[in-house]
């Protein structure tokens, strides 16, 4: 069996049930606040300086050459209002020559560090191995933080534990200041005018109410050049992609989305950058780099995925089928269905228990694992198809009993109700019956993750995702699921499905479908008007016949020329009403 590569990427293990903020020997089991979506506003952070903090955050700052740079960063983590005594900052040297140092000005604990491989991806995994607190907070070293940066981000941290939180960052233009006049200055903003914003993350912020209206790309917050995130978030979603050379940041947004998190712009959280970044200076170049390698990695972002039968590296959907005890053709009916259907982005799991799994050479068709055999050796070639394992990064995924086929639309009707509505879970009825009910589900992986994380002991999980996201019940007979011997044979997909805001291939498919309806119409239509236009012709030759054979009697008599010119007169008349009619 081909392997599939989205089966090597997977979520860890759900986070702790325990409460931020305490010894893991005596933290209790309590209710975790439930946030819905990404709609943060049910948090109520204290107002700065106000509260008691608790937490252990640690700062990581990747850092390669430029030490005055790093020497302003460092003085901007002094004298945060933060504890000192629950911070740490932990500095990577990625490779500089000359090697970087400590400078004077810098938060007691400082530690530096050295990792020879190089990328910015490997050494902040090299910080985050070192780091000890509950909270990492990304800093880039060309990035000075506010005094109050570290506590406005971690109030937050304290209200939940699946939270990633991203400073608003100013650009700054101005000659850079010295480390002297970062620590002195009570107005460090004074420092850095003119500054601007970075417009594009401003805009994702507007436009969706500060992230809080529903939107798959929340995870575009996560940014870092100061951002910082639930340290065991990060367990759970795995480190940096060292693979990538650019989108590293994204990327891990991504998996830390799929791993539960909620994406929190704070605008009292400020830092201050020193220059343009490279996507502001070079913005073009660095897209083009971007969409070579993100693609694969996000599948959030359909218009890069403009190719209807490509293969990416997590897909899109996944289907688990679940063929453990049944047949070849109850089996074949479900996946066929699926990979016909007009999502093409996706990929199938056959659920069941495949090791160990041999064929009866001596007598195959007496083999009690037959049907196996069968399913084995049918998809043994297809790479969209994958024996065992679990569902992956893709952010949502169908549970679906085998022996139903959906109709070719039917998953992209359901994503489109899911994404709209921003549901968690979709059951769909397939039948029900005094044993019980048979149901598929759609799940949205972020949802369930979540939900494992704010659920208490004992607690339904699906009522979890409920309150975290929302769940609804639908009919399978309104997205054409047909148990084996009911669905059609699969034809293959019409259009490659793209999700609401690109170009729209299911709106495309329905005005196609009604343009050959009226197409067929009219054909009908021309078909009755040619039958009668044959059955008129037949009677215009039947009536000349007629005439003719009159004429050349009437020629034949002895009133030639009465006849020839009655007659003539007579098929004239006879032939213009004809026509007329």
């Amino acid at each position: 069996m081909t392997s599939d590569p989205s089966a090597a990427v997977s979520l860890p293990e759900p986070l702790p049930e325990l409460l931020p903020g305490q010894p893991a020997d005596t933290r209790v089991a309590a209710p975790i606040p439930r946030v819905r979506g990404n709609d943060y506003s049910t948090l109520v952070p204290p107002e700065l300086g106000t509260w008691t903090p608790t937490m252990r955050v640690s700062v990581v700052i990747p850092a390669y050459g430029r030490q005055e740079e790093l020497d302003l960063a460092l003085a901007g983590l002094t004298q945060q209002t933060y504890p000192s005594g629950l911070t740490e900052v932990v500095v990577v040297d990625n490779g500089s020559e000359p090697p970087l140092r400590l400078p004077g000005l810098r938060p007691e604990g400082t530690r530096l560090l050295v990792c020879a491989t190089p990328g910015r991806a490997a050494a902040r995994n090299t910080g985050l191995r070192a780091a000890t607190g509950e909270v990492v907070f990304w800093l880039d070293s060309d990035v000075v933080a506010e005094r109050t940066a570290l506590e406005a981000h971690m109030r937050w941290h304290h209200q939940a534990p699946y939270l990633a939180v991203t400073s608003r960052l100013r650009f700054s233009s101005a000659p850079p200041p010295t480390p002297a006049d970062v620590v002195e200055t009570d107005e460090r903003s004074t420092l850095f005018e003119p500054s601007e914003p970075h417009q594009w993350l401003t805009d994702l912020v507007e436009h969706s109410d500060g992230l809080r209206a529903p939107t798959q790309r929340a995870f575009s917050l996560h940014v870092g050049g100061s951002t910082s995130v639930n340290a065991a978030l990060i367990a759970a979603s795995g480190p940096m992609d060292e693979d990538l050379t650019l989108g590293q940041d994204i990327e891990l947004g991504y998996r830390l989305s799929q791993a539960g998190a909620v994406f929190v712009p704070d605008r009292e959280a400020v830092g201050y950058h020193l220059g343009p970044t490279m996507r502001m200076r070079e913005a073009t170049a660095v897209s083009r780099a971007d969409h070579a390698f993100i693609p694969d990695r996000i599948p959030h972002y359909r218009w890069l995925r403009s190719h209807p039968f490509r293969r990416w590296l997590v897909p899109y959907v996944e289907v688990e089928v679940d063929a453990e005890g049944a047949s070849y053709e109850d089996v074949r009916t479900s996946v066929d269905a699926v990979l016909a259907a007009t999502v093409a982005d996706v990929s199938v799991i056959l659920k069941g228990s495949w090791d160990g799994i041999e064929p009866d050479r001596r007598e195959p068709l007496k083999d009690p694992e037959l049907d196996k055999v069968l399913i084995r050796g049918h998809y043994a070639h297809e790479p969209l198809v994958r024996l065992g394992g679990t569902p992956g990064l893709a952010p949502f995924v169908l549970r679906l009993p085998a022996g139903w086929a959906p109709g070719e639309d039917a998953l992209a009707g359901l994503l489109d109700m899911m994404v709209k509505r921003d549901l968690g879970l979709v059951s769909i009825v397939l039948a029900e019956g005094p044993e019980g009910v048979t149901a598929a589900r759609l799940e949205r992986t972020a949802a369930f993750a979540r939900a494992r994380i704010v659920a208490e002991p004992g607690e339904d999980l699906d009522g979890a995702v409920s309150d975290v996201f929302g769940s609804t019940r639908v009919d399978g007979a309104e997205y054409d699921f047909l148990p084996t011997g009911s669905a059609p044979p699969a034809q293959g997909r019409r259009i490659a499905y793209q999700a609401k805001g690109d170009p729209s291939s299911r709106a495309e498919v329905k005005r196609l479908t009604g343009e050959v309806e009226r197409l067929t119409a009219k054909v009908a239509e021309l078909r009755e008007e040619s039958k009668s236009w044959r059955s008129n012709a037949m009677q215009y030759r039947r009536d000349i016949a007629t005439l003719r054979k009159q004429v050349n009697e009437l020629k034949g008599g002895g009133i030639r020329r009465i006849g020839r010119r009655l007659g003539l007169r007579r098929i004239k008349l006879m032939l213009d009403s004809r026509r007329k009619s």
